[in-house]
């Protein structure tokens, strides 16, 4: 007889490896911005710039370790949710998940709007117009589809959009490490400590976007060993890539500050005008990629917050063929894309300040709560521990207080507004369930 018994919840796939993981960190650390910031940094510091890389680098290591640790406690998607759900309660958490869902939001549709700039490079009708409304109307339906499709097919457009990225700036690395001038780079000129602070924040920005990493852990083959090495293996890379594309672009153009789009001028100096098209075509290859990581993570934080009835159930549902988050992810395209064709990304854009703020001290200062004996039968223990005792987790703590310091009145208005909405939203959830929270 058949089993007249109801059938099973539909879960998700775990299928991301190690390095499906670490592909979508890189992926979306490495966006437009590399193609931008070699001339914005040396604008600030001059010849210091591809050391304060390196070291800005370690500070977001720093952060990513502590990332790693309590990443390597939990197998659920959710990511900094989950963390400082257990380490601090509901109310922190949710206003953690909040703030992620609501940046990739708004970072998807600042990133999205760039790439009919950047084709305009080679068809400049892309630009303005229908044109550009049928490109980013097109391109994030087709990322959409293949995103309710299949994690297993995400995974693989992130990875080959990652491949593609970063081929051209190795490419691009390669062929200009034979013209490094060594003793123009050992010329390094007095700089203010206000200068230098400002550059490093600008990289503190760049290096954003590692903590994506552990949001989709939930459809991870091991996540617990794998989180881990992905976040360390994303930082790893990105900051050997950017510090070599600076040291590039340092050494090929002789007044570096001045470039609005440095890495394609160095190109076109190296290579012609073939490189110069070749960086262009990285460059909306890299943003292509950053969106369609932005779809996938920004739906599993909001997956995440319906799994644990915060937010209603219909953001929690999973395609009972493609196992997906199918509902998520078409709320947070469709929330993206309008405020790419409405322009509105440009004034949410300076919550991204404080939403960092946000989850990095408290993915950081979690990681020490987590140490607890208090928490030994809460959590389970971890896999991997950031070395050196308290030291990681207090300097990640004073690296991600640094993006206060420096942010501007406007960030902190901005942020400070998005955290009063996101409390509202968690004020109002007994009206969404009857259900108690899990």
């Amino acid at each position: 007889m058949p089993d007249s018994a109801a059938p099973a919840t539909p879960s998700l796939r775990r299928v991301l490896g190690r390095w499906d993981l670490t592909a979508i960190g890189v992926n979306q650390v490495i966006g437009g911005a590399i193609f931008l910031m070699p001339s914005q940094v040396a604008a600030q510091i001059g010849g210091w710039s591809p050391i304060a890389f390196v070291l800005m680098g370690l500070a977001s290591l720093s952060v990513a370790l502590c990332f790693a640790e309590v990443g390597s406690r939990f197998e659920s998607t959710g990511g900094p949710y989950l963390y400082t759900r257990a380490a601090f309660g509901r109310f922190v958490a949710f206003e953690v998940g909040w703030m992620q869902w609501f940046t990739r939001a708004s970072s998807q549709a600042t990133v999205m709007a760039g790439i009919p700039l950047a084709l305009g490079y080679f068809w400049p009708v892309m630009a303005d117009g229908w044109p550009r409304t049928a490109t980013l109307v097109g391109l994030t339906a087709v990322l959409t589809w293949i995103n309710v499709r299949g994690i297993r097919q995400s995974a693989w457009v992130v990875n080959a959009l990652t491949i593609g990225k970063l081929l051209p700036l190795a490419l691009f690395i390669v062929i200009g490490l034979r013209f490094v001038d060594l003793g123009s780079l050992a010329a390094l000129p007095p700089v203010s400590v206000g200068q230098f602070s400002t550059a490093a924040l600008l990289m503190i920005f760049v290096y954003g976007g590692y903590d994506v990493v552990p949001v989709p852990a939930g459809e991870a083959l091991d996540p617990r060993r794998h989180v881990p090495f992905a976040l360390v293996g994303t930082i790893l890379t990105v900051m050997t890539v950017m510090t070599l594309a600076q040291v590039v672009a340092q050494s090929v153009l002789p007044n570096l500050a001045a470039e609005s789009a440095p890495i394609a001028a160095a190109a076109a100096l190296l290579i012609g005008p073939a490189g110069a098209a070749l960086v262009g075509a990285g460059s909306v290859l890299s943003m292509t990629g950053n969106n369609a990581g932005q779809i996938l993570n920004g739906s599993r934080m909001l997956y995440a917050l319906a799994e644990h009835r915060e937010l209603p159930a219909f953001f929690g549902r999973i395609h009972p063929r493609f196992r997906t988050p199918a509902n998520a992810i078409l709320f947070t395209s469709v929330v993206a894309v309008t405020l790419a064709l409405t322009g509105s990304f440009v004034k949410l854009a300076v919550v991204s300040a404080l939403a960092r703020l946000v989850t990095y001290t408290g993915v950081s200062t979690a990681t020490l709560r987590l140490r607890s004996p208090t928490f030994a039968a809460l959590v389970p223990p971890a896999t991997f521990v950031a070395p050196l005792g308290p030291v990681v987790p207090i300097v990640a703590t004073l690296v991600s207080l640094a993006i206060a310091a420096g942010a501007t009145r406007e960030q902190l208005l901005g942020g400070g507004a998005a955290l009063v909405a996101g409390a509202a939203l968690f004020a109002l959830r007994r009206f969404w369930t009857a259900e108690e929270p899990i």
